[in-house]
């Protein structure tokens, strides 16, 4: 059962603006406090404009808004190993059990030859035109905000505040999703828009609607956390948590739309670098015990790029897709 908990906002402007070294330190200082406690919390002063996620907005309603057959059009098959475009309602997986949304994958514009799985080009619908300038513009800005949340994120572990722009994210893997959650035909206890489960990377910022639904896991047990205007959703990924060596915990999530409305949700992704590895940050105290993890994996268990670990995760979101387009492993025919 979800309980109300409010979790806290924390103004980032001085990290992405031109805060003085005091002020940082102390959005810093916040960081930390909520990255111990629930790995959640809202962030105001952000600087994206407040024009462009109302354009983002209307497009994506009016995109959601067309017949099936027209949003099919850019279906996910048709993206390839780039991994981006239209899934219909079910055709997303989250611990094996199919999502009660609907939705289209986009991703930083790569060459259409890029070899790597989730890199190439976007697929964007012509019945929409609006859409396209609203999503690349938005990855821009969004992008920016990754790297000076993760600047904050650096000085709360007592590191130089350009740590992860200089390393992991001087390249930043970048993808970001619009969902649509119908009103389930029964709000029953186990109609989920999606299940619980942790993000894979560094950071996730979140617009939403005006509409509740997200729930997230903390020591209270599960809460809500509200849209709040003029703010985004922040949490912790896989990545984050493996790099502190489970100092800052990824923390589980889910999304249960009870509104008896449509809900649209902007998830934005910010994550190391494709080809880097991942392993614990030197000189941090780590944090042992706590609430097993969703899917039981031990992510100090983990080797290889994150490139690997992605691919991977979603290839169990998408398992038809991930089939056709990623090559076997050795002894699988």
């Amino acid at each position: 059962m979800s309980t109300a908990g409010p979790l806290p906002v924390i103004d980032v402007s001085a990290l992405t603006g031109s805060g003085t070294r005091r002020e940082r330190a102390e959005v810093a200082r916040r960081i930390e406090a909520a990255c111990l406690d629930s790995g959640f919390f809202y962030i105001s002063g952000h600087g994206v404009p407040g024009d462009l996620v109302a354009r983002l907005r209307e497009a994506a309603t009016r995109f959601f808004r067309l017949p099936q057959e027209h949003k099919c059009r850019i279906s996910m098959d048709r993206g390839g190993r780039a991994w981006r475009g239209y899934f219909p309602v079910g055709g997303e997986l989250t611990s094996g059990r199919p999502d009660l949304k609907e939705g289209v994958y986009f991703g930083a514009e790569d060459d259409h030859d890029d070899p790597r799985p989730l890199h190439g080009r976007n697929l964007f619908p012509a019945e929409v035109p609006d859409l396209r300038p609203a999503v690349l513009a938005y990855l821009d800005a969004l992008t920016h905000v990754g790297q000076s949340v993760m600047r904050g994120v650096a000085l709360s572990l007592g590191l130089d505040e350009d740590y992860f722009a200089g390393g992991y994210t001087a390249a930043p893997t970048i993808l970001f999703r619009i969902f649509h959650y119908p009103p389930p035909p029964q709000a029953g206890p186990d109609e989920w828009g999606v299940g619980e489960h942790t993000d894979y990377g560094l950071l996730t910022l979140l617009l939403q609607d005006d509409n509740p639904g997200l729930q997230v896991h903390t020591a209270r047990g599960w809460i809500e956390a509200p849209p709040i205007p003029g703010t985004l959703v922040c949490n912790i990924g896989d990545m984050l948590d493996k790099l502190t060596g489970g100092l800052y915990r990824s923390t589980p999530h889910r999304v249960r739309n009870a509104t008896g409305r449509g809900r649209l949700s902007f998830p934005f992704f910010f994550d190391p670098g494709w080809d880097c590895e991942v392993p614990p940050l030197p000189a941090l105290p780590g944090r042992e015990g706590g609430r097993a993890r969703w899917d039981g994996m031990d992510l100090r268990a983990f080797t290889g790029t994150y490139g690997d670990y992605l691919t991977a995760k979603v290839a169990k979101v998408f398992p038809l897709l991930g089939e056709r387009v990623l090559p076997a492993t050795p002894g699988e025919s």
